[in-house]
Parts: C-alpha cells; sequence; structure tokens
C-alpha cells in the first residue's frame, strides 16, 4: 500500500503538496464491486491514452501489467524519460525484476511505496495494482495541479469549482455526487469549447445522457478516452472519487493551454490596473499642484500690493481683509500642500515597490518648487503684516502732526494779525519826544515779543518738513500756509527792523518815557507768551504706546504745576505795576490816556489767560490720567496674550520633541504605530480651541494698536509657524508609517524583520536624525551580515549598496530607503519580461498581438486600454492591425517611451 503521509515529508517539500488532501489506501473500499469496477474502467481507458502513444494498450488490468513489460513502457511514456531495460525472460524472476525497476522508479520521484511488493503485481493482485496505478496517476497527472497554491486535489476541486460557476444546476463540492447527473462535465466542455455542447437544451432529470453527451463529445473532439460508462456513475449512490478525478484530470490537462492564457491574461489584468492607479494619482498630483500653484501666484501680488491709503481707517480696513486671509483663506492651502506632499510619497512608494520608475512631476510642479513658491508666499505675507503695521503707525504719526500744525498755524496767525499795519504807520512824525520815547520802548518790547515767536516758526517749519517727508496726502495746503507764514515772519522782520531805525532817528529828540510802563511791558511780554505756551502745552495732543511714556508725561505735567505758584507770583508782581501806575497818577494829578504806551497787553488780558490756564490744567490732569487708565488696560492684554502664548509655545515645542521621539522608537506593530500616531494626531487637533483663543487675543492686541509686549518673546506669527509645522510634521510621520506597511505587505517582510531593521537603523544612529551617514550605514550592514569590510571586494559592494539607497549622493541614507534596499534583497518582482511572455502566451506564440484577442482574454477596459497605447507592429512578420506589445511592455516599467 502507498503512505501518502509519509510521502508528503519527503524533503522536497513543495512537489509532494497533493499528498496532504490524500488518506492512506483502504483496501476494504475495494470490496465494493461497484467502486472496484469503475476504478478498473477508469485507470484502463487512463493507462491507455499513454500506452497507446507507444502503440499498444492492455485489456485486463491486473494481468497484462504482471511482466512488469507494459508498466515500465507506460512510466516512460509518461514521464518522458527512459527506464533501466527490462528483463525478457518469462521465468516468474524476470517479471518480479522487471516491476520492482518500475517500483524502483516511482519511488525515484518522491512516493514512499508502502506493502505494494513486485511479488503482489506478479500475482495479478488486483488491490494492489489499482493502488499503483493510483499512486501513478496522482504523481504524473494530479500532482502539478494547484490553483493559488493549494494541493492538488483542492487545485483540481478549485479549477473545476471557477469554471463551472456561471452554469446553472452546477455545483461542485466533491469528486463523487456532484458529477452524477453529468452537467458539471458537460459545463467544462461548454465553458472552454461552446461549439461542441448545447448546454441549454440538457435536463437535469437524464443523468445518462448528459454522461454518454460529455464522454462521447470528449472522446471525439477533445482526444480523452471514454474511462467510465454513463450507467456505473448514475447507478451508484457514491461514484469511485479516484476513479472521477482521474476522468477529470484529463480534462484538466486537455483545456491547460486555455489555463495558461488565463493566468497571462490574469497577469496583464494586474499590472494594468496598478498603471492606471499610479497614472490617475499622477493626474490628480498634477491638478492639485497646479491648482495650488496658481493661487499662490494670484495671491503673492496682492501681498506685495504697497498703495498708501490716507487715513488710519483706511489702514485698518487693509489690516481686517489680512486678517480674513489668514483665518479663512489660507488655512484650507495649509491642508492642500500637506495632502500634497503625502500624496507625492505614497505615489513614489507604490511605484517604487510594483517596480516602476519614479514619478517626475511637470516642470515647476516638483515638491520643492511647490515649497519654494510657499516660502515666497509665507515672505510676502510676512512683509505685508510689516507694511500695515507700519503704515498705521506712519498715518497716526501724520495725523498727529497735522493737528498740531494747524492748532500752531491758527495761533500764530492770530498773533500776526495786524502787526503789518502798525509796524507801517508813522505815528512818530507827529508825536512829542515823550511819545516817541513811548514808541520806541513800545518797539522794543514788540521785539521780544517777535523774538519769543521766533521758536514758534521754526517749529511750523519743521512740522511742515516732517509731515512731507512721511509723505502726508495734503501736504500741499500745509506747504502752501508754512510759506506765507515763513513770508510774513520775514516781512514782519524787515519791518520791525525799518520802523526801530525811523524811532532811533527821532530818539534824541524824544526822551520822556514812563519807567514804570516800560516796565510792566517788559515783564508783561514774556509773562503772556509763557502764558501762551502753557496753554499750548494743555492743548497739545500726545500720543503714547506704553506706561512709560504716559507716566513720563503725567511727571512733567506734575513739574509744570509745581511752578505755577511763582508764576501767580509774577502774575501779581507784574500787576502791581500797574497798580503802582495808577497810584502814582492819582497822586500826582496825571492823567492817563488809558492804555499803555508800551504794550497792549492790559492786566484784564493777563487775569483772563491765568484763569483760562488754570482752567486747562485739571483738563489735562484728565486727558492724562485717561490716557493711564488705557496703558493699564493695555498692559492687561499684553499679560493675557503672553501667558497664552508661552503655554502654546511651550506644548508646540514638546509636541515636536515627542513626535521626534515616537518616529525612531519601535512600540508594538506598524499598524498599533500607525493607531497611536492617529490618536496623538487628534489629540494634538483637539488643542486647536487654544490656537483660536490665542487668535483672539491677538486680534484684541492688535485693536488696541499694541505693537510690543515685554512679558513673551513669542510673536504671533512665529507660533501660527510652529503650530503649522507641527501638524505637516505629525501627519508626514503618519505617511511614513502607511509607506512601510505598504513596504511590509508588498514585499512580504515579517514584523520581526522590520522590527530588526528599525532597532539596527536606530543603533547606528547616534544623533537621532532619521537618517545614517555613509560610516553609520556601512557598520549597519556589517552587523546585519554584509560583507562590505574595508578591503577592494567589500569598497566595491558597498559602493553598489549606497548607489542604490543614496541616487543623488547626498550623503545620508534614510529608513525608508534603507527598508526598500533590504526588502529588495529578498523579494522577488515582476518585470517587463515577465509581462512581454504573458502578452506572448495570450498572441499564440506571435511577435505581435491583435486586438480581437486582446478584447477575448482581457476584461473590456484594460483591453481597450492597451489596444489605446500599443503601438503599430512593425517587424516582417506583421499583418495589418497587428499591435507591439513587447514596447508597451517595456515602457510600463520605464525602459522606453509609452
Amino acid at each position: 500500500m502507498v503512505d501518502y503521509h509519509a510521502a508528503n515529508n519527503q524533503p522536497s517539500g513543495g512537489p509532494q503538496t497533493y499528498m496532504e488532501q490524500e488518506n492512506d489506501w483502504d483496501r476494504d473500499l475495494l470490496l465494493d464491486p461497484a467502486w472496484e469496477k469503475q476504478q478498473r474502467k477508469t485507470f484502463t481507458a487512463w493507462c491507455n491514452s499513454h500506452l497507446r502513444k507507444a502503440g499498444t494498450q492492455i485489456e485486463n488490468i491486473e494481468e497484462d501489467f504482471r511482466d512488469g513489460l507494459k508498466l515500465m513502457l507506460l512510466l516512460e511514456v509518461i514521464s518522458g524519460e527512459r527506464l533501466p531495460k527490462p528483463e525478457r525472460g518469462k521465468m516468474r524472476v524476470h517479471k518480479i525484476n522487471n516491476v520492482n525497476k518500475a517500483l524502483d522508479f516511482i519511488a525515484s520521484k518522491g512516493v514512499k511505496l508502502v506493502s505494494i511488493g513486485a511479488e503482489e503485481i506478479v500475482d495479478g493482485n488486483i488491490k494492489m495494482t489499482l493502488g499503483m496505478i493510483w499512486t501513478i496517476i496522482l504523481r504524473f497527472a494530479i500532482q502539478d495541479i494547484s490553483v493559488e497554491e493549494t494541493s492538488a486535489k483542492e487545485g483540481l476541486l478549485l479549477w473545476c469549482q471557477r469554471k463551472t460557476a456561471p452554469y446553472k444546476n452546477v455545483n461542485v463540492q466533491n469528486f463523487h455526487i456532484s458529477w452524477k447527473d453529468g452537467l458539471a462535465f458537460n459545463a467544462l466542455i461548454h465553458r472552454h469549447r461552446p461549439d461542441l455542447i448545447d448546454y441549454d437544451n440538457l435536463r437535469k432529470d437524464d443523468p445518462v445522457t448528459n454522461l454518454n453527451n460529455a464522454f462521447e463529445v470528449a472522446e471525439k473532439h477533445l482526444d480523452i478516452p471514454k474511462m467510465l460508462d454513463a450507467e456505473d456513475i448514475v447507478n451508484t449512490a457514491r461514484p469511485d472519487e479516484k476513479a472521477i478525478m482521474t476522468y477529470v484530470s484529463s480534462f484538466y490537462h486537455a483545456f491547460s493551454g486555455a489555463q495558461k492564457a488565463e493566468t497571462a491574461a490574469n497577469r496583464i489584468c494586474k499590472v494594468l490596473a496598478v498603471n492606471q492607479e499610479n497614472e490617475q494619482m499622477m493626474e490628480d498630483y498634477e491638478k492639485l499642484a497646479s491648482n495650488l500653484l496658481e493661487w499662490i501666484r494670484r495671491t503673492i501680488p496682492w501681498l506685495e500690493d504697497r498703495t498708501q491709503q490716507k487715513t488710519v481707517n483706511d489702514m485698518q480696513a487693509k489690516q481686517e481683509d489680512f486678517r480674513d486671509y489668514r483665518t479663512v483663506h489660507k488655512p484650507p492651502k495649509v491642508q492642500e500642500k500637506c495632502q500634497l506632499e503625502i500624496s507625492f510619497n505614497t505615489l513614489q512608494t507604490k511605484l517604487r515597490l510594483s517596480n516602476r520608475p519614479a514619478f517626475m512631476p511637470s516642470e515647476g510642479r516638483m515638491v520643492s518648487d511647490i515649497n519654494a513658491a510657499w516660502h515666497t508666499l509665507e515672505g510676502a505675507e510676512k512683509g505685508y503684516e510689516e507694511w500695515i503695521l507700519s503704515e498705521i503707525r506712519r498715518l497716526e504719526r501724520l495725523e498727529h502732526l497735522a493737528e498740531k500744525f494747524h492748532q500752531k498755524a491758527a495761533i500764530h496767525e492770530s498773533w500776526t494779525s495786524g502787526k503789518e499795519a502798525m509796524l507801517t504807520q508813522k505815528d512818530y512824525e507827529t508825536s512829542t519826544l515823550s511819545e516817541v520815547k513811548a514808541l520806541l520802548r513800545k518797539h522794543e518790547a514788540f521785539e521780544s515779543d517777535l523774538a519769543a515767536h521766533q521758536d514758534r516758526v521754526e517749529q511750523i517749519a519743521a512740522i511742515a518738513q516732517e509731515l512731507n517727508e512721511l509723505d502726508y496726502y495734503d501736504s500741499a495746503s500745509v506747504n502752501d500756509r508754512c510759506q506765507k507764514i515763513c513770508d510774513q515772519w520775514d516781512t514782519l522782520g524787515a519791518l520791525t527792523h525799518r520802523r526801530k531805525d525811523s524811532l532811533e532817528r527821532t530818539e534824541k529828540q524824544l526822551e520822556s518815557i514812563d519807567e514804570l510802563y516800560l516796565e510792566y511791558a517788559k515783564r508783561a511780554a514774556p509773562f503772556n507768551n509763557w502764558m501762551e505756551g502753557a496753554m499750548e502745552d494743555l492743548q497739545d495732543m500726545f500720543i503714547v504706546h506704553n506706561i512709560e511714556e504716559i507716566q513720563g508725561l503725567i511727571a512733567a505735567h506734575e513739574q509744570f504745576k509745581s511752578t505755577l505758584p511763582e508764576a501767580n507770583k509774577e502774575r501779581e508782581a507784574i500787576q502791581a505795576i500797574q497798580a503802582e501806575v495808577q497810584k502814582i497818577a492819582q497822586s500826582n494829578g496825571i492823567k492817563l490816556s488809558g492804555a499803555n504806551p508800551y504794550t497792549t497787553i492790559t492786566p484784564g488780558s493777563i487775569d483772563d489767560k491765568w484763569e483760562q490756564a488754570m482752567a486747562m490744567v485739571p483738563q489735562r490732569d484728565k486727558a492724562l490720567q485717561e490716557e493711564l487708565n488705557k496703558q493699564n488696560s493695555n498692559d492687561t492684554l499684553r499679560a493675557t496674550f503672553a501667558t497664552q502664548a508661552n503655554a502654546v509655545g511651550a506644548y508646540i515645542q514638546a509636541k515636536m520633541e515627542e513626535i521626534g521621539r515616537i518616529s525612531i522608537e519601535m512600540n508594538g506593530t506598524l499598524e498599533d504605530q500607525l493607531t497611536h500616531l492617529r490618536e496623538y494626531q487628534q489629540s494634538i487637533l483637539s488643542y486647536m480651541p487654544e490656537i483660536n483663543k490665542l487668535e483672539g487675543d491677538h486680534q484684541h492686541i492688535q485693536e488696541a494698536l499694541i505693537f510690543d509686549n515685554q512679558y513673551t518673546s513669542y510673536t504671533m506669527e512665529h507660533l501660527r509657524v510652529g503650530w503649522e509645522q507641527l501638524l505637516t510634521t505629525i501627519a508626514r510621520t503618519i505617511n511614513e508609517v502607511e509607506n512601510q506597511i505598504l513596504t511590509r505587505d508588498a514585499k512580504g517582510i515579517s514584523q520581526e524583520q522590520l522590527y530588526e531593521y528599525r532597532a539596527s537603523f536606530n543603533h547606528f544612529d547616534k544623533d537621532h536624525t532619521g537618517s545614517l551617514i555613509a560610516e553609520e550605514f556601512k557598520a549597519c550592514l556589517i552587523s546585519l551580515g554584509y560583507d562590505v569590510e574595508n578591503d577592494k571586494q567589500g569598497d566595491t559592494e558597498f559602493a553598489r549598496i549606497m548607489s542604490i539607497v543614496d541616487p543623488n549622493n547626498s550623503g545620508a541614507v534614510t529608513f525608508q530607503a534603507f527598508i526598500d534596499f533590504m526588502s529588495s534583497e529578498t523579494t522577488d518582482k515582476d518585470s517587463a519580461d515577465q509581462v512581454i511572455a504573458s502578452f506572448k502566451i495570450l498572441a499564440g506564440d506571435k511577435n505581435y498581438i491583435m486586438p480581437d484577442e486582446l478584447r477575448r482574454e482581457l476584461p473590456p477596459d484594460q483591453a481597450e486600454y492597451c489596444i489605446a497605447r500599443m503601438a503599430p507592429y512593425t517587424g516582417p512578420d506583421g499583418v495589418p492591425g497587428a499591435l507591439d506589445y513587447m514596447s508597451f511592455s517595456t515602457a510600463l516599467y520605464g525602459e522606453s517611451d509609452l
């Protein structure tokens, strides 16, 4: 008896997998006459189908193999090998020797024979003879049948199930009952030769007709001998499994050519499906890259627009538009940029895993080009924001200066009103000496007053100059008014000088002067000027940006208030002079003309201005206090922003460092790491409310026109960039793990191998940069058993490996490149030669293929895909419409142009 389990344990492994589903030959089963009859017929017919090739046959299976001659001949025919020369003697010993030669040959093919001896075959033992023939059938007819790495029996059954699946009333589950009604045999023939069987006219309730039809057609057209009678199968409750398997295996071999074509078509479909998917990903990348670059191209000119505005409100409107761009328009583009990098990396990984050339985007659409354009965008963005803030400050300064200019100009114009008429009158010509003396003293007082106003004129000119330098929009009117003031001031100076000359010419004739009036005038004029200056200062507009500046103004104001008692004493002293004049006049009976001849400043005007100045002091106190409160509020806004900014900055820094640690650690499987990273990504995204809160605080800061913050070193721009880098880094890390999973699954790398690769890589990545320099990589290879020592042979091998893992000669090897190399060393790849061989099968060994052949063997969409891209065949053996599948196949792998 044949020990199939023992045969399955042969060292060759793969060739004996057909044994795994077989049981030992059960001698008791042969006691069933129906089964023995079926096996006799089937095995006899099977043997004759091969023996007739040698011009002979057998009639009685247990008798005709007894001398071993036809048995050896059968083995030679089915194996294609020569057996030892048989012995031609008629004695029993000669027959035994011949049978032993046959049995030895069977054993040499990996089949361990148990309990089958040459003596039993020579003696005509039907059970042993049938067991031996079944062993031969298994070894030479069924063993090589394998579908999707199944055993021989399972492979043959799976083949039958697939071929008969579309047919009604056919359900192949075994090699006995499923074949009784004959429909399965007819379905197999119809599937491969529909011209031989009219399947729709077969009836399930007529099994004999069905079986005879299939057997007769197979014998007549397929060269499959009739191995069983229909009645043998129909009249048996459970047909013999081995007989049915033997019969069905003949159908399998008869249609093996069609099977090869189907396998070839499947391979081509797989390759084309990968190529179509990659092309779609390339198109998606190109479209997304084009859209993003177009958005950047349209946005940068807007950010580079430096059109100046006339007012602060206009610039604040621009600032609001910029804030809307930052919070609404830009974030989706940040996500698109991140998705673009992920799609590019995934596509390159798929191309590398499918042995395709790397994807080169269109010119100007590389990831590096997009990053460069993005960098330019961010530079323009930063410059635009700085320009807006600078313009707001400039316009604030301009508005303040313009108001100050017009205020001082109005005061000066009020003072100069009537001065030209006064200086041009010739009253001294008809005046007495005393009156002339009075006029001269009055003129001296006027000169003092004129000199005192020189500072104001210089201030007006300086403010006008600054407005011009800051490009004030209404500079023309300011310049016109300033020019009029300066021209008038020059005129006043000339007239003053001319009048003084006139008075001095007549001074010798005029001596009488009232010293008290003169003293009054000399002291009243500077005091009056001081009051006017004080009133200007009390009404002066101010702009500050921090508490220190307002505190400085408050301190200056307090210093001014401390001088008021002394000023009041001076006022009282001036008023006392006027009182003394009145006293002297009354006591001496002098009739005064009324006005002081030396000045127009009356005691009443001094008192009026003093009262006005004293009323302005509390108003100034109130204004300064309100500004102090505002700056205290601004300081609170600074502290609030700084607290949130410091927390967000520390969070971003910590998360960036933690992502760096996660990317080099090996905790769990890649799927566990991917799950952990995605959970980690969600935890980071959940922090977004804190970022939004910080944006709100920053908006309050900008609305309050706060431009500095001593409580934190972080700026909103710095934190925005850090947050975007954090989101990009975690997305890129997730993509790297996904690519490692793709590499592992595509290359068949075990989890233990990946751990070993990662452990070796991390061990030599001393600086935790995520890449190895050449010397570190060599040490890593040596640790994994590669012979790259420092000798000529080792250097040559190392140079070869470096050209694979670092084709750009960057001097660094990434982990992805490392595992790609390790996996490529141990896994098979499909190639252009394999695809060409598959197409050649579909073409019937021709050097070209016809469109009809492609449409017959491939699915419609992939057949049309090939037809549209294959070039016409130009070889000497071509025919009209022939297509060149060889150039098409090499183009798929980048070895030529498609």
